[in-house]
């Protein structure tokens, strides 16, 4: 059988392997989508991570339709397709998901904390909410997620969102592949660098220099309030 979107396949093979090679995701999981008609779209199979750590050919992946019938492929389908194909249903400005696990990120996941950005590359996504837990999978997760995107809604016109999942990872919605990735970066080093602010703090080199002044944990401020001090 000939396959369909070949183009858009390899670009999505292309993309998971990066993401794997740059701990955008872990082993755990992380899935993507992509919408390549109105009513298609390819998804990542199960366990791309777990049993494929990222490396697919064109042919692993899903062609779905927005009821969630598979298409064209053999492989399982994702169980996290419920999350993807909601987000791409309600919002027609959608056309790609990312779901990853990344290292720095997934700390604040764990905790169940919100994100400040504090980077210019940032600036545009806000802080990064997370949302109350739902287990992974589930129709719960995925109907708090769309529930979220549709406060966002004007921003997703714009531009990528991104929201994290507690206890799980993070979701972002985009107008393409290459928006949703970008996004996913930008915040994945955003996390890196509130995380080792730490390292900031009564640092014995800074202090020699006279420098540690010039470092203030409550100026990482967010819409008005101290998130982190």
């Amino acid at each position: 059988m000939r396959l369909s979107y070949i183009e858009e396949r390899k670009k999505i093979c292309q993309l998971v392997k990066d993401m794997f090679d740059r701990m955008m995701t872990n082993a755990a999981g992380g899935n993507v989508s992509l919408r390549v008609d109105d009513n298609k779209v390819l998804l990542t199979p199960a366990k791309m991570a777990e049993n494929d750590r990222c490396r697919l050919e064109p042919e692993d992946l899903l062609l779905v339709d927005l009821e969630m019938n598979v298409l064209e492929g053999t492989r399982s389908l994702t169980r996290e397709a419920n999350m993807h194909l909601g987000i791409l249903k309600e919002f027609p400005a959608v056309n790609a998901c990312i779901h990853a696990h990344p290292r720095n990120i997934m700390t604040f996941v764990a905790f169940e904390l919100p994100m400040p950005s504090v980077t210019e590359a940032t600036a545009k996504f806000g802080n990064i909410e997370c949302l109350p837990y739902h287990p992974a999978t589930t129709k719960e997760l995925a109907d708090a997620v769309v529930e979220y995107f549709k406060t966002k809604k004007n921003v997703l016109e714009k531009h990528a969102c991104a929201v994290m999942l507690a206890r799980h990872g993070i979701i972002i919605a985009g107008k393409s592949l290459e928006e949703a990735y970008n996004a996913l970066e930008r915040i994945e080093t955003n996390a890196y660098i509130v995380l080792n602010s730490k390292l900031l703090v009564d640092n014995p080199v800074l202090k020699v220099a006279k420098l540690q002044e010039k470092f203030q944990p409550s100026t990482f401020v967010a819409e008005n309030k101290v998130i982190y001090e």
